[in-house]
């Protein structure tokens, strides 16, 4: 009897001392959170963006390829926290949505963003009937609409800036600005030459310019013309991409570019998930595998 009390006294006590734990780390978690924290996170080939603004507002741009999603963007949210304010399908590619069917089971989300153009794959249609069933607010991202995240981060649409329904996915995709005080990034999706030439033609340099390039469809060569990338002339670029992807991504003519305008280069499959914290003045990164 005396040792069974001792077994179940002891197992009270490590319940306790995790619980206790667990509310220690929360709150580190908490006060490591001021500024602006933009995560793109290792799902593989694929993309998963990660935005919290100073005030908490918490916003995810793809979830990458199926069954990616939940570990990364556990490393970057709180265990405690299962909402999402925003989720944004910059186009409805496999490797941009597959994940987000995992979201929804696991996280309350509060709206969606989507460009307009359409999928016949199963994924897309579940992820679209599964948006529906749960009442979900679906928003069309058009060029001028301005989100304020909250603590002086905003987000600008700068496309589509017309219906772009029967458009293929990449040349679709929701190209948007976020900006938090001296910090800026363009947020690309899987945009295109094409997508890029139309935002060079309707925006201003000064619009463009940005410390902060998420590199267009995984670095491929059919975006990141130069023009564009003088435009945005980011001092940092970044790529989400796949370890010996089958696809060569990123391109040597894209990286080529990109260090011709003096961008440093961070790419996940190098460095795992690439975490920066602004405070809205200068910029820190740090990189977790």
């Amino acid at each position: 009897m005396f040792t069974e009390r001792k077994k179940y006294s002891l197992l009270i006590f490590t319940i306790l001392l995790l619980v206790a734990t667990s509310f220690l780390f929360y709150q580190d978690f908490k006060s490591s959170h001021n500024g602006l924290t933009f995560a793109m996170l290792d799902v593989g080939q694929g993309d998963a963006l990660f935005i919290e603004s100073p005030t908490g507002t918490q916003i995810l741009f793809d979830a990458g390829p199926p069954r990616k999603i939940l570990g990364t963007l556990s490393s970057v949210m709180s265990p405690f926290d299962r909402s999402l304010d925003a989720i944004f399908i910059t186009n409805p590619d496999q490797d941009h949505i597959g994940g987000f069917a995992d979201i929804l089971k696991t996280y309350k989300v509060n709206m969606v963003f989507e460009p307009g153009t359409i999928s016949d794959s199963k994924t897309y249609q579940n992820l679209e009937q599964e948006i529906k069933e749960r009442n979900i607010p679906n928003i069309l991202a058009k060029k001028g609409t301005r989100l304020d995240i909250g603590g002086g981060a905003v987000i600008d649409i700068l496309f589509p800036d017309r219906d772009v329904f029967d458009w293929s996915t990449n040349d679709g995709s929701i190209v948007a600005k976020l900006t938090y005080g001296q910090t800026s990034i363009m947020l690309t999706g899987d945009s295109t030459a094409r997508t890029e030439k139309i935002i060079l033609e309707n925006n201003s340099a000064a619009e463009l310019d940005s410390t902060i390039l998420k590199v267009p469809h995984h670095g491929s060569r059919t975006s990141s013309s130069s023009a564009f990338v003088k435009a945005v002339s980011p001092e940092y670029a970044l790529i989400s991409d796949g370890k010996d992807n089958k696809y060569g991504h990123p391109h040597q003519e894209t990286l080529y570019t990109l260090t011709q305008f003096g961008a440093k280069i961070f790419r996940t499959d190098l460095l795992g998930t690439i975490i920066m914290k602004s405070d809205g003045e200068k910029e820190i990164f740090n990189f977790q595998k």
